[in-house]
């Protein structure tokens, strides 16, 4: 079954084990082995690539001040 990874809805997470974790976030899939159904009436586009982005630590914000 093929996998939307260009649904806004599709997470794809990595666990300190390394393993891959992959979801829908509407729960719309078919859980083991992931895969999306054919034709989902949820599917929607994703508006910007998720290539390349990194979640950082938590950090205090910036304040602005110089």
């Amino acid at each position: 079954m093929p996998v939307n990874d260009d649904c806004r809805h599709y997470v794809m997470q990595t666990t300190s084990r390394r393993e891959k974790l992959e979801r829908c976030k509407l729960g719309a899939n078919d859980p083991l082995p992931f895969g999306c159904p054919d034709g989902c009436v949820f599917y929607e586009p994703r508006r910007v690539s998720a290539a390349g982005w990194q979640i950082a630590p938590d950090q205090d914000p910036p304040t602005g001040r110089g």
